[in-house]
């Protein structure tokens, strides 16, 4: 097989969570654990960061690769859903596994795939252990799929957890109040490890107070430590400074991450580094932290968070999808100057599509569209929809051509913003 025909495989053998939603999710480690034996537990070989958290998982994991990379260590990264490429969810250094290791592995796999009947995500993960096995990182960022307790990426035994927060987002399999599902991403948290909340949430902290009590883990809440102020956009960077007890500790940090949001992931990382040197494990120096923050697009090639696609009419793209990540958009929308409003809109079919309706601008032109999977909702299903919010705009039969259609609509001075899914981010890009 070459590398199209070894995805195809992988796409058409395996339950894959992006195409086909909930019944690709494993309720158990058992997969996982069969497979990683099969290949001598690799991820035993190497340290890891596992991060978890409703919103800001990806951004968060992006950043502690950027500065442990730019401190010198070599060093692995997980994460999903890929944008354009497979081999983005496995990169070290910020370069992708090569394409010839992924054909390499589902060869040599191919028995174990069909005795194990893997899903796709336990498939990849498991492959992404390997290979930061095989290339001796010396620590792996590992970001988790869904939940915490059930995932595949559970278990590792990392050096540090970190879990960014809590917001309503796949009820269907983690639960349907704030405190069930923290009770799933509180499953990351292992003895004696520390332990990094991102933000204080008065319905969550509990829950993650008394997991952390029951495993003996240290946790420190970050928000509670550090503050973000001054933070302002110049030169598509964002800029800020972190005070801890009214004291300075980060002056002009620089991020080419340019979300507003970005600075509650920004307090997460910094707390994170904060505790790894307190180890002997790591050492990360401020030099290291500014550097990292600088340039993580380029480190570790992360896309779609706040991105400009384009300027003149200015295109941004965001993969904010659920209640709380639009609630991040739509203040970046609020804060963006533009003359109208064209919004490129998709969504998939489990989430919650009447808050997010409910949520989005009204002074908007719509473009409503469906990526190119099977959880996607229909076009103009969404569209009907829209019109109980007072949302209008016509329906596209794909996200390019409702892409093309805003770009020849806008005006110059106007803004296209793209999102509501994560695939529809994927394909306009």
């Amino acid at each position: 097989m070459n590398y199209q025909q070894t995805l195809d495989y992988l796409y058409s053998k395996l339950p894959m969570f992006t195409r086909v939603g909930a019944s690709a999710f494993k309720k158990d480690l058992t997969n996982t654990i069969i497979f990683c034996e099969a290949l001598d537990n690799p991820q035993q070989k190497f340290k890891t960061i596992h991060v978890a958290g409703t919103n800001g998982k990806g951004s968060t994991s992006h950043m502690l690769a950027a500065i442990l990379q730019a401190q010198g260590y070599k060093t692995g990264l997980y994460t999903s859903p890929h944008l354009k490429d497979f081999r983005e969810r496995i990169r070290i250094n910020g370069k992708m596994i090569s394409k010839n290791e992924v054909i390499s592995f589902v060869k040599n796999q191919e028995k174990l795939i069909d005795k194990v009947e893997p899903s796709f995500f336990e498939v990849t993960v498991a492959m992404a252990f390997d290979h930061f096995a095989k290339h001796q990182v010396d620590v792996a960022i590992i970001e988790v799929g869904l939940g915490g307790r059930l995932d595949s990426t559970n278990i590792i035994h990392p050096e540090l957890s970190v879990i960014t927060n809590i917001s309503m987002d796949h009820t269907n399999m983690l639960g349907n109040t704030l405190e069930e599902i923290a009770g799933e991403k509180a499953g990351i948290i292992k003895k004696n490890t520390p332990v990094v909340i991102g933000e204080t949430q008065v319905k969550s902290a509990s829950v993650f107070t008394a997991k952390a009590k029951e495993m003996n883990a240290p946790i420190l809440f970050a928000d509670a430590i550090l503050t973000a102020q001054n933070f302002k956009i110049r030169n598509a960077k964002l800029s800020l400074a972190v005070y801890q007890d009214d004291q300075i500790k980060y002056e002009n940090l620089i991020c080419d991450l340019t979300g507003t949001y970005q600075h509650k992931n920004i307090l997460t990382v910094l707390q994170s580094i904060a505790v790894l040197n307190t180890t002997k494990t790591f050492q990360v120096s401020n030099d290291s932290i500014y550097a990292g923050l600088k340039q993580v697009k380029k480190l570790t090639g992360l896309q779609g968070r706040w991105q400009t696609l384009s300027k003149n009419p200015l295109v941004i793209c965001d993969t904010g999808h659920n209640e709380a990540g639009i609630a991040e958009v739509i203040k970046n929308i609020a804060q963006t100057p533009f003359e109208k409003l064209h919004i490129v809109f998709g969504m998939v079919k489990d989430k919650d599509i009447s808050k997010v309706l409910s949520m989005m601008p009204k002074n908007a032109t719509y473009y409503f569209c469906k990526p190119d999977l099977e959880r996607a909702l229909d076009a103009n299903e969404l569209k009907n929809q829209a019109k109980a919010f007072k949302l209008y705009g016509k329906s596209y039969p794909s996200v390019v051509d409702a892409k093309e259609n805003a770009m020849k609509l806008a005006k110059e001075n106007d803004l296209i913003f793209i999102g509501g899914s994560t695939f529809v981010v994927a394909e306009a890009i």
